[in-house]
């Protein structure tokens, strides 16, 4: 299995930050390649003077973490998917209030592996849990604290399903295990989401080398929210 994807805690500040921070997620089916394009993300954006933290869902906190163990594993499939969905927002409450808000209010941004729209994806577009339902489980979680951007990353099922099991083996979490026509399903309800809310989400293709890819996250980033480093470059233009 890869690295956990570890968070890093904005550096404690006595007040709040008088610039709010951005908060932009990374989602796609698996094996698309989001953990490692938050890492380069972060990477650009720290070169730039921004101070960011790196997260990921289910985790990203410590009881988000637990939490995280028991629906990967598979522990919880019997209980159904709604308790799945239920054990999901209980741990995107967590993450919210111990790594997230805190984060923002500081002033950094952050990036995040999976957000609620897995949730909304997994769990609601496939029609395992109403989708009604879900909507309240975000409201009480999630409440304003929504993506500023959100990044799709779009790999065909079966691209994205070999990627994963070259990076994990035989030990397959418990979506990595779904059958081909589930992932495929996956795959269209993503791309459904962002062609529902195009202003907060963008799709990019993520079949070519990670360093293309890459160089298609920064630029989307830089034209939609244009942080301190893509100004200045573009006053300088000038």
């Amino acid at each position: 299995m890869p690295e956990p994807l570890k968070s890093r805690a904005p550096r404690r500040r006595t007040a709040r930050s008088p610039v709010p921070g951005r908060f932009i997620t990374f989602e796609g089916g698996e094996g698309a390649g989001k953990s490692t394009q938050v890492r380069l993300l972060a990477e650009h954006l720290r070169q730039g003077g921004l101070e960011v933290v790196t997260t990921r869902e289910p985790g990203g906190s410590p009881g988000a973490e637990i939490l995280r163990h028991v629906i990967l594993s598979g522990a919880a499939k019997p209980l159904g998917p709604l308790a799945e969905a239920t054990l999901f927002a209980a741990a995107r409450a967590d993450h919210l209030d111990a790594t997230i808000r805190p984060a923002l209010a500081a002033g950094c941004w952050v990036i995040c592996d999976r957000f609620a729209d897995s949730t909304r994806v997994y769990q609601g577009a496939l029609g395992q849990v109403d989708i009604g339902v879900l909507r309240q489980l975000e409201t009480v979680t999630v409440g304003e604290t929504r993506p500023d951007l959100t990044l799709v990353l779009d790999v065909p099922a079966e691209e994205g399903l070999g990627r994963a099991a070259a990076r994990s083996g035989a030990g397959a979490d418990r979506f990595e295990s779904e059958g081909l026509g589930f992932h495929q399903h996956l795959r269209e309800a993503f791309l459904a989401l962002a062609r529902q809310e195009p202003e907060r989400c963008a799709v990019i293709d993520g079949r070519r080398g990670i360093e293309a890819v890459a160089a298609d996250v920064r630029q989307v980033v830089g034209e939609r929210l244009k942080p301190p480093a893509a100004r200045s470059r573009a006053r300088k233009s000038l």
